[in-house]
């Protein structure tokens, strides 16, 4: 689904090795092991500030990357483990309450026998379908079917906000249909895109034959699915050109998008997936959309049907037997991400209940481990960033009063969500037990799918959340003008009662001033305060913005993480403003909160140092080469040790509080230092 909004950090699972656990640190504030003080904080701050972090956590073999967001998730993953075995070992929950469904789900993941002994046969049913299918027509029933089941074929179909009338949900038309993580590994040229082609054919042809497949019509099944994909891609639009909210709005009739389809009837579409309310509907796409009119017409069905079976087997690969699992964590696992072992599976299914009942595990797990008192500190904290934005608003030379107004209306209007929703999401039209697996997950993601699609019509429920309560993460969404932090995120290194002001500032304060940021980066700032898709910018102040904007575009474009491989800094530029304006606005926070009170050293530090350690240590991580690549196409966030050093490059602030001096590596020119927020 595409929704828009801004995460700090590309979501974390809750799923982690349960020998890592005993290593996580229990120290309040800052841990002066994690220290490499040898290094210089002016030459390179990301080593002074983690170097001895960095030196005592190798990565485990079952992930990908290894920083503070996996370490909170580890801890996280041990409250909600003990949860979910309680719920699944309680056989007398009342039918139908989230404790019955959660535990049921859990257990049906967990019976590993009866999965091994199950194989695919589950999916058999799903397979005949396909197979049935004759004609265009037929194709055209199975992809409602299949969209329906949470199998997003060929195109993605939901219900969002109207970007142009943010009170109401419309459907959505949206490009997708592909099994590789983004349009541009199927058409770059360079050999590690190359070899990711070739490793994924043999991952297609390898499941083909998990099938029952022979070799031969398996390797024929994978050159059609690579071709069909392909055509796909080069008819999608880059995650740059997705990045201009304009770029994606194109609101229509339904006659009018018949127009772009004749070869595909939307009627007979939307009456497959059930769709009652039936107007306008936003097509992110067009292009897109035109080109699988045209593949309609030239792609034989027998091709289709490969192509159908290949995105059935593919999405429903982790809930199936061994041999399926480890294929799949074969390819996307080990060779994108290089992953060296697969997660327990009780750590998997752990995920897997998160993703699917998301919100039914959050109510349980905020009821024993999530205080009101929490959930009040962190408003107050809140409170404090927004007074220093709206300072930092006003004080901005560059913007005139005019937007300046606008601006501060827009930030008076942010709602604030901390923790948990205020109304819990009901499950109670989804019907789990204890198995098969697979079908518990079909019979979830038909739940999500008709939840949303009920909304289209309808007006905003601005009460919903877009991520779950356990979720290590945070979101600013543009089209609900709001700023949310879930429970999972406020708990150490971020947010620590029982540490000095100044590493809380540093940690969760900078984190919400990220998410404040967001609604005036390159993209929130297109969007008004009450979420319209909207420019109150005078042509002067806008350009103003954008010139200050390709000054942080500028620089991270010369950061190269890995081999000669530079970050775009076009993809990543909202996260990038928002990291500049958010460490900004809660320095200024931290200042405000000092005032007139003793500033002790702690550990040798001063509470301004304090502070800029606090922002490194959260975005320290050891990652695996494959990750850091994979990352770089398709991740519109900085790595970790440029989000560390980039953003307090350009402050002096920091060169005062380590005393860093013209010349050194953390303290860039005067000319070309980046300031907006």
């Amino acid at each position: 689904m595409k929704k828009i909004f801004f995460p700090i950090a590309v979501a974390v699972c809750v799923c982690a090795a349960q020998s890592v656990v005993a290593q996580t640190q229990t120290y309040h504030g800052l841990d002066p092991k994690n220290l490499d003080t040898t290094v210089s904080p002016c030459k390179d701050f990301y080593e002074f500030a983690n170097g001895g972090w960095l030196k005592a956590n190798p990565i485990p073999p079952e992930y990908s990357r290894w920083g503070s967001f996996e370490e909170l998730a580890e801890r996280n993953n041990v409250q909600l483990h003990e949860i979910l075995d309680e719920a699944a070992g309680n056989t007398f929950a009342p039918k139908g309450s989230i404790e019955q469904k959660v535990g049921d789900f859990y257990f049906s993941g967990m019976d590993s026998a009866g999965i091994e002994e199950q194989g695919v046969k589950p999916l058999a049913p799903y397979f005949r379908r396909i197979a049935a299918i004759k004609n265009v027509h037929d194709l055209e029933a199975e992809i409602a079917r299949m969209h329906n089941e949470g199998t997003s074929v060929v195109f993605n179909f939901f219900g969002d906000q109207d970007a142009k009338n943010s009170t109401q949900v419309i459907a959505q038309v949206y490009q997708g249909g592909l099994g590789l993580p983004d349009r541009d590994y199927y058409l770059k040229q360079d050999d590690r895109s190359k070899k990711i082609r070739d490793e994924y054919a043999a991952h297609v042809a390898k499941m083909f034959s998990l099938l029952g497949d022979d070799e031969k019509t398996a390797a024929r099944e994978a050159e059609t699915v690579m071709a069909m994909e392909t055509q796909l891609a080069k008819a999608s639009m880059t995650r740059v050109q997705q990045r201009d909210p304009n770029a994606i709005y194109h609101k229509m009739s339904i006659k009018k998008l018949q127009s772009l389809t004749p070869n595909f009837s939307w009627t007979k579409y939307f009456d497959g997936i059930h769709l009652a309310s039936r107007g306008d509907v936003n097509v992110g796409q067009p292009d897109f959309v035109k080109e699988v009119n045209a593949m309609l017409k030239a792609v034989p069905v027998a091709d289709w049907k490969v192509y159908l079976r290949w995105h059935l087997i593919h999405d429903a690969a982790s809930y199936l037997s061994s041999p399926f699992v480890n294929e799949s964590f074969h390819f996307y696992g080990t060779e994108l991400n290089g992953t060296k072992q697969l997660k327990p599976r009780w750590k998997r299914v752990l995920g897997a209940t998160d993703n699917n009942l998301g919100m039914a595990l959050g109510q349980l797990y905020v009821a024993k481990y999530f205080p009101p008192e929490a959930k009040a500190r962190a408003l107050e904290m809140v409170h404090n960033l927004i007074a220093a934005l709206r300072e930092h608003i006003n004080d901005a030379a560059w913007m005139s009063d005019t937007t300046k107004k606008q601006a501060l209306h827009k930030l008076d209007a942010f709602t604030v969500k901390i923790g948990y929703p205020d109304k819990w999401r009901d499950y109670s039209s989804l019907d789990i037990d204890r198995g098969p697996y697979v079908l518990n997950a079909i019979r979830a993601s038909e739940f999500d799918f008709r939840r949303t699609i009920n909304k289209i019509g309808k007006p905003v429920d601005r009460t919903e959340w877009g991520m779950t309560p356990p979720t290590v993460n945070a979101y600013y969404n543009p089209m609900m003008n709001e700023i949310v932090f879930p429970a999972g995120i406020l708990q150490p290194p971020f947010f620590d009662f029982q540490a000095d002001d100044a590493v809380n500032y540093g940690g969760m304060g900078s984190v919400i001033g990220h998410e404040m940021t967001h609604g005036f980066d390159d993209e929130g700032r297109q969007f008004d305060a009450n979420g319209n898709l909207k420019d109150w910018w005078t042509p002067t102040d806008k350009e103003q913005f954008k010139e200050r904007a390709a000054q942080v575009e500028k620089q991270f474009d010369n950061y190269i993480p890995i081999d000669t491989l530079h970050i775009n800094g076009k993809l990543t530029l909202g996260e990038n403003i928002a990291d500049l304006g958010g460490l900004n606005v809660a320095y200024t926070a931290l200042e405000t909160a000092l005032k007139g009170k003793p500033r002790p050293l702690i550990d040798g530090f001063t509470p301004e140092q304090r502070f800029f350690l606090a922002w490194a240590q959260i975005w320290r991580n050891n990652v695996r080469p494959e990750n850091v690549r994979l990352r770089l196409n398709v991740d519109p966030h900085s790595p970790g040790e440029f989000r560390a050093i980039g953003p307090i490059s350009n402050m002096p602030e920091f060169y005062e509080a380590f005393h860093c001096k013209e010349g050194d590596a953390m303290m860039r020119a005067a000319n070309v230092r980046a300031k907006i927020w």
